[in-house]
């Protein structure tokens, strides 16, 4: 008999019943949307972030711990503060080797150019790196420093006999320099002619320097095999009370605690994870880079959450609305079914019911669209589609249940207060 009445109810309110469906279709459609976008949002962000520059800097042990004590030529510690480059593909050997976006070791130095000083600066541009399971992987400035804007092309690598390089704009313009330029370059240890492929333009010190592949460097220098610093772009999560604590003191955590920070993909894990992969190594995490992206993420999806709350609410109280004029409408039905008999649940029952089946077949459509809302924001903003996680599904369609049983209990509570004689003589 109930599912009877249920059958009837909607054969003979099926334009209000589609109102409601519309409700909770188009709750349900932004819903999922601003759901998928929340949980790709990270990933997508994050990358997009990564156009302000590597956040984690290795450099030698001596090299972190005096900075500024003793000049290049006077260092005592020279012999020491250097990385070797055989170690380099530890880097994508870590726990969390996936979120290494790229990396970029670096050499500086000295050199003369027509009997003038120039600060040279070897590293990688697109180089190939043997990395385990990983073939034909490439990492280099590119990758790393995206906001590097080079006006002509990029040097070829792996390094010839006759490298190219990169001018920054300011070194150019003071000497004149253009692409196409070939310079012989002196230095202590060797003689090296390059071709100027581009113009280089960083905003910072890379403007006044003559940016080479690390070889050629190393070549000039007399240190085959050593670099100064690496710089890594790693994808990585906003940091958390858990993760300060770790960074003011790593040994105040228990061994839960440690776990979970270790295995969760925070800055400054896996710059500990790199540590202990570089022998001789400190790792420092570009604070600055870090925590606009941690900042930046977070926002945002406050600001998601705040839209997907409104969203609730106006298609509850729409949904509150239609039941309330289906009630007053159905007065006289309900005013009988009390007469015969029927008990106040099983009358609920039927409300709930209708409600229930509109919130599941508007979530379902809602989910539909949804997924084609979250294709178009992604490529909208990052020109590449969102990641439509399967477990929205069944999270959005409990939520439009949810939305329709709220909207149905305000009104259902006037069932309560409705007298069978008063209906039944249009009281």
């Amino acid at each position: 008999m109930l599912w009877r009445m249920l059958r009837q109810s909607w054969g003979r309110n099926l334009r209000r019943k589609a109102l409601a469906v519309l409700t909770v279709f188009l709750a349900s459609s932004l819903i999922s949307a601003l759901l998928a976008v929340s949980i790709d949002i990270g990933d997508k962000m994050s990358r997009e972030l990564k156009s302000y520059g590597a956040n984690i800097l290795i450099e030698p042990a001596g090299q972190a711990a005096l900075p500024a004590l003793f000049s290049e030529q006077s260092n005592p510690l020279s012999g020491q503060d250097f990385l070797d480059e055989a170690e380099l593909p530890n880097i994508k050997d870590i726990f969390w080797r996936n979120n290494i976006v790229g990396f970029a070791p670096m050499l500086g130095g000295e050199a003369m150019v027509d009997n003038q000083d120039v600060r040279i600066l070897g590293t990688f541009f697109n180089q190939p790196v043997d990395v385990p399971d990983e073939e034909d992987y490439h990492t280099g400035q590119q990758t790393v420093s995206p906001y590097w804007q080079v006006t002509g092309a990029w040097p070829q690598e792996p390094a010839g006999d006759a490298p190219q390089a990169l001018v920054g704009q300011a070194l150019a313009k003071r000497h004149g320099w253009q692409t196409g330029d070939r310079l012989t370059l002196k230095a202590e240890r060797g003689e090296q002619t390059v071709t100027i492929s581009g113009v280089l333009s960083s905003g910072g010190d890379e403007d006044n320097q003559l940016v080479m592949p690390l070889s050629a460097v190393q070549s000039l220098l007399g240190l085959a095999g050593k670099v100064q610093a690496i710089r890594v772009s790693a994808l990585t999560v906003p940091e958390n009370e858990l993760s300060r604590r770790a960074r003011e003191d790593l040994d105040a955590l228990n061994a839960e605690e440690y776990d979970l920070w270790y295995c969760t993909a925070y800055v400054s894990s896996i710059a500990h994870q790199l540590e202990e992969a570089i022998s001789g190594a400190v790792v420092r995490p570009v604070w600055q880079v870090a925590a606009s992206e941690g900042v930046v993420i977070d926002k945002i999806q406050l600001l998601l959450a705040v839209v997907t709350l409104a969203a609730l609410a106006a298609a509850a109280m729409g949904i509150a609305s239609l039941m309330t004029s289906s009630i007053m409408e159905r007065a006289r039905e309900i005013g009988l079914m009390k007469a015969l008999g029927a008990r106040q649940w099983q009358i609920l029952l039927l409300f709930y019911l209708e409600a229930a089946s509109s919130g599941l077949l508007g979530g379902a459509v809602g989910c539909i669209a949804g997924w084609g809302m979250a294709k178009a924001i992604g490529l909208m903003l990052f020109d590449a589609p969102l990641n439509f996680a399967w477990v929205v599904i069944p999270c959005v369609l409990v939520v439009a249940v949810l939305i329709s049983l709220i909207g149905t209990w305000f009104p259902a509570r006037r069932i309560a207060r409705l007298y069978p004689v008063e209906v039944l003589y249009g009281r």
